[in-house]
């Protein structure tokens, strides 16, 4: 009987003591309830925990920094732009007692950040410029450049204006307001996409459009204008170099005609006879074609050498 008695024993012991301890890992936090309601502190370091075994139940709460996504809203800007702004932030538990007694679940807390970081941002997107919300600190407008903005015909100059980093910071601090009472601490909040409505996103696609072809059509004359001057200037350097190249050619020939000339003349010179006769046979030659024929006197001086063949 002590064997069995002894095992049964051993085995109720066994169980009551891993019912009695609970383990907490790196990436929780957890409290203990008895009944559903909390008793004593959480358990936030990691490592072996007790409980009382049967009455108490463990709650474990992610101890990490979690994510909320917040739906898509169409919002009207301070200068009556309406956009669709989606907007995340990062958060985490910090009190799991205060967390578990108001909103009990992630699921619970993501509900409220809803409500909390929507009004919030709904009222900063309202109350600025468009400029404003997507402007960060280091935008620098065009040189030579003056931006105005005008709000109910009142004009806004671009130094009255703030960054998009100031926008945020803004909402940051008024959604951490509210948010303590629920245990949670708001890490940060980002607009993760702006942009227009369908109707204004069309009107401004057209404008950009139209401002993309105006600046095209600008470089497209200045480009034409450039070509005229260019092929200008083409025609009057090769206007130059014909009007140098029939000089050098009129030259080249008056020289080699008076080379010529003198060289004839000198021929002439050695013996005129010789010379005439040549000459005489050579004008033959150019006079005679083939299947041509020469009518001339007997009598004529051009047929003198013909005469004194014999």
């Amino acid at each position: 009987m002590k064997a069995p008695v002894l095992i049964v024993v051993t085995a109720i012991v066994l169980f009551l003591g891993f019912n009695a301890f609970y383990v907490v890992n790196e990436a929780e936090q957890a409290i203990v309830t008895q009944f559903g309601k909390p008793v004593g502190d959480a358990a936030r370091s990691a490592g072996l925990h007790f409980k009382m075994p049967f009455i108490q139940d463990v709650h474990r709460f992610d101890n990490r920094i979690l994510k909320w996504d917040g739906d898509p809203n169409q919002i009207p800007t301070k200068d009556k732009r309406f956009i669709w702004i989606d907007t995340t932030a990062r958060w985490r538990i910090v009190d799991p007692l205060l967390f578990y007694t108001t909103v009990a679940t992630e699921a619970g807390a993501q509900s409220r950040l809803d409500d909390v970081i929507d009004s919030v941002v709904r009222d900063a997107v309202s109350g600025n410029l468009l400029a404003e919300l997507v402007r960060g600190s280091d935008y620098v407008p065009p040189e030579g450049v003056q931006e105005t903005f005008e709000v109910e015909g009142v004009e806004i100059s671009q130094e009255e204006l703030v960054s998009r980093e100031k926008v945020l910071t803004n909402i940051l601090e008024k959604a951490r307001v509210s948010v303590p009472e629920y245990g949670i601490e708001l890490i940060d909040v980002l607009f993760k996409r702006i942009n227009y409505v369908e109707q204004v996103r069309k009107r401004v696609y057209e404008r950009m459009i139209n401002e993309r072809n105006k600046v095209a059509a600008e470089f497209r004359s200045e480009g034409e204008g450039e070509r005229a001057e260019i092929l200008g200037e083409m025609e009057r350097e090769l206007e130059r170099i014909r009007s140098e190249a029939y000089r050098t050619v009129v030259e080249v020939r008056g020289e080699a005609d008076a080379e010529a000339a003198g060289i004839y003349a000198e021929a002439y010179n050695q013996d005129r006879e010789f010379y005439s006769f040549m000459r005489t046979l050579e004008s033959y030659k150019q006079a005679i074609r083939e299947n041509g024929r020469m009518v001339i006197s007997t009598d004529s001086e051009y047929y003198k050498y013909l005469k004194d063949i014999k």
